[in-house]
Parts: structure tokens; C-alpha cells; sequence
């Protein structure tokens, strides 16, 4: 099956024993191998979500393969490094800044304004701006998007030929009324956050009584709705020793995936940057990821911190991710505050390239810039507190 062809290179993918392999044609096939190779090795060696005769779906981070949508992933890599091509792989859309909760590690505290939010019709049009430059993996964020009440409207909207669709919860509100609701909107994965084993302790995390039902039953809601379920963890010196206790949880809870995020000093966590996981906490989750999906039985483990950090395919923040606050600004990912612009008022694409000259963001970078000292020192720049313009603006003249 070729999802692949330019003047000089064809990509094919074939589907071996439940695998995939892609394989490549032309005068920069050498060239395109080491790329392919990351991407086969992961195929290889890791579990799918599952598969049958005709359609593997590997992870809910990955469109189903075969599709059109895999094939605009495959695009954007072999563009991306053959053909130095800047494609935003992945949006994520802030659709409101409205959230029950009073998360204490919440990386968007002090990132957005409460009194702002994008009609469905901008959301929609900001989102075909980002098909149209290549674009195969819309995220909706929040706050809580489970708060809107035109939530089904705004995924209903989406082209679902070009992209899959996906979304970030606490999992608040999702009845299975509402989780049917979304799955004929068209939504493909839902990742609902849980911050402890203990129910007692994800609630004073979350700040709010009964959050930790809620988050479980909203797994298990999606789940049954045909949904992709994702236990998304975020993973600090303060939780990364209950790491395999939260993936049993994930087992008897019955999800699809169970992805794991590194904590990262912005937001109410901002003045912890000593309560981040190091590069040893990092190679832990590696290998945890490498045995998890080498047995059969369980949930697919999705390590973050291993799959976009040095060893494979880096960090996408500004170079193949942008992501748009309900306030319209576009950010290299919702955990840099330094925004290129606003959508509202000018086109994605001129956006997208005035964040491509940023001297950090010109190529992509192999680890998390935030978490880069010098990178927050020169750029990351405190907003006074009641300022109109919740993000530091990069003024590319001056530079």
C-alpha cells in the first residue's frame, strides 16, 4: 500500500503478522531509512491497541491503519525530514478556560484569561487552517471542554477524513449520555487524567471531592461508547514510584492505553522546577515502556518522556505542534507561555512561520525546551497580574 509518493521517494506500508512495515522506493529512499527505521523498530517491538485482518489501531496517539489519515502522518514525517518541511503534525485547541477543578500542578493557572471563549465557528475555522497546512492529530483542551455544552458541535465540525480527533479531560460530566454523544460526533480518543491510586489523594490533588470517581467512571464511559480510552498520567519525583501500581489500576479499570506525561514547572507548578523528573526518571519510564508492550495481556503504555525525548523523535513544541489558547494566541505547545500571534486576527500559516524563525524553534529540538534553564531565562517572562495580554510576546524585530 503506497501512502507516500514525491518525485524522488515512494513510501510504501505493508501489514505484516498484526505489524506494520513501511518501506521505501526511489533516489532518497537511503536517505529517508533512518527515519523509517525509528518508526519500524516502534512497530516492531510494541503492542497495538489491536488489530484484526484489515485495520490495525496501534495507539490512540496514531491514526488507524490503513487510512487517509495515516497517510498524512507518513507525509508529514517523510516532509518534515527529507524535504525540511514545517508541518504543525499535531493541534491542540484550548476550547475553554473554564475548569472545575483547582488542580495544584495545573500548567494553565496563570496562562489564560476566564472571561474568553472562541465560538464554535472560529474554532472551526481556525482547525481547517491547520488540515489545510497538513495537519492529522486535533487535540481539544481546556480547561475542562467537557464544561461546553457545544462540545459534540465543535468535534461534529471537524473533517474526519483529514484528522483524528481527540481529547483532554478530568473526566467531569461524561455520562454515558454524553459519552454516546461524542462518539457520533466523531471522537476517536479521550484522555482522562488521574493523579493517584488513592481516591482520597487524586481529590486533594484536583481539588474537588468525588473527582477521582469521576475520572474512572469517564474511562470506563468512553470505553463503552466505542471510544478510545487513554489513562493519562502526568509524573513527578512525588508519583513516579507508584507508576506500575497506576498501571494495574488501568488494567482493572479496563482502558485502551495508559499514556504518561513528565511534570513541567509552569502554572501553579512553576516555582517547583527541583519536582520534575530527571533524565534516570526518564530511562526508568523507557523501560517500563519497552516491557509493558513486549507482553501480550494489558493496556498499550505510551511513555512521553521516552518517545519525544532524545532517542527517538524529540520534542515537537513550536516545530511540528502549536497549540491555540481560548484566548486565540498560538503557542509552541500549552506549556510555553510565549505566544506568535492570535488566530483571530491573523492566519495560522503566518503565524506558523513567524514561529519557525524563533532562534530555538528554527530546527527541532531534542528535549523539552521548558525545561531548558537558559531557554526559560531568555524567552519564559512573567505577565503582571491583571495585564489584558495573558502571554509574553515574541517580537521577532527585535532579535
Amino acid at each position: 500500500m503506497q501512502v507516500f509518493d514525491y518525485k524522488v521517494v515512494r513510501i510504501n506500508a505493508d501489514i505484516v503478522s498484526g505489524k506494520v512495515v513501511l518501506s521505501a522506493e526511489g533516489a532518497l529512499a537511503p536517505a529517508a531509512k533512518p527515519v523509517l527505521k525509528r518508526i519500524n523498530d516502534v512497530f516492531e517491538e510494541e503492542k497495538p491497541i489491536s488489530f484484526d485482518d484489515e485495520t490495525i489501531i496501534f495507539s490512540s496517539w496514531i491514526p488507524p491503519i490503513p487510512s487517509p489519515i495515516f497517510n498524512r502522518m507518513i507525509n508529514a514525517q517523510i516532509g518534515t525530514s527529507l524535504l525540511k518541511k514545517r508541518t504543525p503534525d499535531q493541534l491542540s485547541v484550548g476550547v475553554t478556560p473554564r475548569c472545575p477543578n483547582k488542580c495544584i500542578h495545573c500548567g494553565a493557572s496563570d496562562m489564560m484569561r476566564p472571561d474568553v471563549e472562541m465560538t464554535p465557528a472560529q474554532i472551526s475555522d481556525i482547525i481547517n487552517q491547520a488540515l489545510d497546512m497538513g495537519t492529522y492529530l486535533i487535540t481539544i483542551d481546556g480547561g475542562e471542554p467537557l464544561l461546553r455544552k457545544d462540545i459534540a458541535e465543535i468535534i461534529s465540525n471537524i473533517d474526519k477524513t483529514k484528522t483524528t480527533v481527540s481529547m483532554f479531560t478530568s473526566g467531569f460530566g461524561l455520562t454515558p449520555e454524553k459519552a454516546n454523544s461524542l462518539k457520533e460526533a466523531g471522537l476517536y480518543s479521550i484522555k482522562v487524567s488521574v493523579d493517584h491510586v488513592e481516591a482520597g489523594e487524586h481529590d486533594r490533588i484536583r481539588g474537588r471531592k468525588g473527582s477521582f470517581d469521576e475520572a474512572i467512571s469517564a474511562l470506563k464511559n468512553a470505553k463503552n461508547a466505542g471510544i478510545l480510552s487513554d489513562f493519562y498520567l502526568t509524573v513527578s519525583p512525588q508519583n513516579i514510584d507508584l507508576v506500575e501500581e497506576f498501571y494495574s489500576l488501568a488494567c482493572d479499570v479496563g482502558v485502551d492505553e495508559m499514556s504518561i506525561a513528565g511534570m513541567i514547572a509552569v502554572g501553579r507548578w512553576k516555582e517547583h522546577e527541583d519536582e520534575v523528573i530527571s533524565r534516570n526518571d526518564a530511562k526508568r519510564l523507557e523501560n517500563l515502556h519497552r516491557k509493558i508492550n513486549s507482553q501480550e495481556d494489558g493496556p498499550r503504555l505510551t511513555a512521553l518522556p521516552y518517545l519525544l525525548g532524545p532517542d527517538m523523535f524529540g520534542c515537537f513544541a513550536g516545530n511540528r505542534w502549536v497549540h491555540i489558547a481560548s484566548t486565540g494566541d498560538a503557542l509552541p505547545c500549552p506549556y510555553t507561555p510565549l505566544t506568535f500571534g492570535n488566530v483571530l486576527n491573523e492566519p495560522l500559516s503566518e503565524i506558523w512561520k513567524k514561529m519557525g524563525k524563533h532562534p530555538a524553534y528554527k530546527t527541532q529540538s531534542k528535549v523539552c525546551l521548558m525545561r531548558d534553564p537558559d531557554f526559560r531565562k531568555e524567552y519564559i517572562h512573567t505577565i503582571p497580574e491583571g495585564a489584558k495580554q495573558p502571554y509574553p510576546i515574541y517580537d521577532l524585530s527585535k532579535k
